[in-house]
C-alpha cells in the first residue's frame, strides 16, 4: 500500500446495547497513526481506551466511520476476514503475556507462523531470529516457568513481533512487572521504535506512557488531547 498511515480511524463510534438502554463508548474518534510511530493512548476507566484498542487491533468493529490498516478497509469485514487481517498485519503484547506454559519460548513465539501455515523448518527459523531480537535467543528451548517475568513478556513480545506486524499493540505491557523490569521493557520498545516497528501502547501509567513519542488522552470516549512528548524520560531511572 502507498498510504503513508498505519492506522486512518475517521469518526469513528461504537455503541453498545444494555438492556433498553444504548451507552457510547465512542463518539466521533479520528486518529492517524503514520507508519513508525510510536503513540500511546491514556485515559480513566470508562474513557473508551480499552474499545479504542479493540477496534484498532480487529478484535471489533465500529458502529459507524470507517477504518483503514495499513491502507486497507477493515471497516466492514466478517469476522473470518478480521482473522486473517489479525494474523498478517497485527501483534499482539498483554499484559498477561498469555504464553502457553508446557511449550518452549521457541514455539510459543512460532505459533503466529504455525497459524499462518509457515512450514517447521521456517518457523523455527524465524523464532529463533525474532527472539534473539528481543534478547532472548539464549532461551530458546526454556518454559515459562522457567523463565523471569520480564523474560516471559520478551517472549510475548518476540510471538507478536514474528509477522512481521504492520503494527505493535501493546495492551499494559508492564501491568505484571516490577519496576526494573519495567525499565527494560520500555528499553525494548524504545529500540524497536528506533528499527522503525510501528507501536501503539494502552496504559494507565504516565510514565510508562512518556516512553512513547506520542500521547493521545481519551475521555468520555473522544479524544481531548493528542500531544509530542517532548523528552521521553531516561532509561536509567523509571
Amino acid at each position: 500500500m502507498n498510504s503513508p498511515l498505519a492506522v486512518d480511524l475517521a469518526h469513528i463510534t461504537k455503541t453498545y446495547a444494555s438492556g433498553s438502554l444504548e451507552v457510547a463508548a465512542l463518539q466521533g474518534i479520528d486518529l492517524r497513526v503514520e507508519r513508525g510511530e510510536y503513540v500511546a493512548i491514556m485515559g480513566p476507566s470508562g474513557s473508551g481506551k480499552s474499545t479504542l484498542m479493540n477496534i484498532i487491533g480487529c478484535l471489533d468493529r465500529p458502529t459507524t466511520g470507517s477504518y483503514r490498516l495499513d491502507g486497507e478497509d477493515v471497516s466492514r469485514l466478517d469476522d473470518n476476514a478480521l482473522a486473517t487481517i489479525r494474523l498478517r498485519k497485527l501483534g499482539f503484547v498483554f499484559q498477561g503475556f498469555n504464553l502457553l506454559a508446557r511449550t518452549d519460548a521457541l514455539k510459543n513465539v512460532g505459533l503466529p507462523l504455525f497459524y499462518a501455515g509457515v512450514n517447521t523448518r521456517e518457523r523455527e527459523r524465524r523464532a529463533m531470529a525474532t527472539l534473539q531480537e528481543v534478547g532472548l535467543g539464549d532461551r530458546a528451548r526454556h518454559k515459562p516457568s522457567e523463565l523471569s517475568g520480564g523474560q516471559q513478556q520478551r517472549v510475548a513480545i518476540a510471538r507478536a513481533l514474528v509477522n512481521n506486524p504492520a503494527v505493535l499493540l501493546a495492551d499494559e505491557p508492564t501491568g505484571n512487572l516490577d519496576t526494573r523490569t519495567s525499565t527494560d521493557i520500555m528499553s525494548l520498545f524504545n529500540d524497536l521504535h528506533a528499527g522503525g516497528r510501528t507501536i501503539i501502547m494502552v496504559t494507565h501509567d504516565e510514565n510508562v506512557a512518556r516512553h512513547a513519542r506520542r500521547i493521545v488522552r481519551l475521555l468520555d470516549g473522544r479524544i481531548v488531547a493528542d500531544e509530542a512528548v517532548a523528552s521521553p524520560p531516561s532509561f536509567t531511572s523509571f
